[in-house]
């Protein structure tokens, strides 16, 4: 797709998306918004960020090399949250953001979204290889909790990191294999070697009274869902399970 075609159909409208809800606010005389960016914002490949110092809200993801490695998801996540904070500085308006990890748990909408698609691949497995990542997960219903205390409390202020359990990729597969053990899993020879920097730290959101459920529940609860929705089912002819490209560049 060419950069153009991107920035008009994905950089644009998430720029000018969170600068319009902000206008908005403004004129109503809101007090307080609290902006949902993404972990993607704070963890690749930050400036001027030692790999063995834990990441916290002020780190920076590296704008130019998510730009140079394609990755315009995570661009405009960075674009839009300083775009944010800038507008709450520039005008007095409260501005909060949330910087959620990889998102499991329960799903509302009938179809797989992302996060749900890397689960699905863990625990099926398929032909594509991945790194040996540190992942960050959270679950949604804990990520909807962290909007309120944000919304709540007074002393919130800033960015807010909301990456509670860490785990590398064979970690992740030896957990799902021993909750798991009838799912064919992917192949640990699909899973190769990358450094691990220091994770990122969710302190700031704990130390405003935000509370997690632990990751076992978040599995579980993610994976009957999948299930019951027919989203782990094998068909008959189809194309094999995927692992979803985004996440290798991330």
């Amino acid at each position: 797709m060419p950069c153009i075609t991107i920035q008009l159909e994905l950089l644009r409208p998430a720029v000018a998306g969170t600068k319009n809800v902000l206008e908005a606010a403004s004129a109503a005389k809101i007090r307080r918004v609290v902006v949902v960016s993404s972990i993607v914002a704070v963890d690749i490949n930050p400036k001027d960020w030692p790999n063995d110092k834990i990441k916290d809200e002020n780190c920076w993801s590296d704008r130019d090399f998510c730009r140079n490695q394609e990755d315009w998801y995570s661009v405009s996540k960075i674009t839009a949250e300083e775009a944010a904070l800038e507008y709450g500085r520039r005008t007095g308006l409260d501005v909060v953001t949330l910087n959620p990890a990889v998102v499991f748990g329960p799903l509302l909408q009938p179809s797989v979204n992302a996060s749900s698609q890397f689960l699905i691949y863990f625990l099926k497995g398929g032909p594509d290889r991945m790194r040996d990542k540190l992942w960050h997960i959270v679950d949604v219903r804990d990520t909807a909790d962290a909007l309120l205390v944000l919304y709540e409390a007074p002393e919130a202020a800033g960015r807010h990191i909301c990456a509670p359990h860490v785990i590398t990729a064979r970690d992740l597969r030896d957990l799902l294999k021993s909750m798991y053990p009838d799912y064919p899993l992917v192949s640990k020879e699909s899973i190769y070697d990358v450094d691990h920097p220091a994770p990122m730290t969710t302190d700031k959101l704990k130390k405003l009274g935000w509370t997690c459920r632990s990751l076992e529940e978040t599995i579980a609860d993610s994976v009957e869902y999948c299930q019951q929705a027919g989203f782990l089912d094998d068909v008959e002819g189809g194309a094999p399970c995927r692992f979803p490209p985004f996440y290798n560049k991330i």
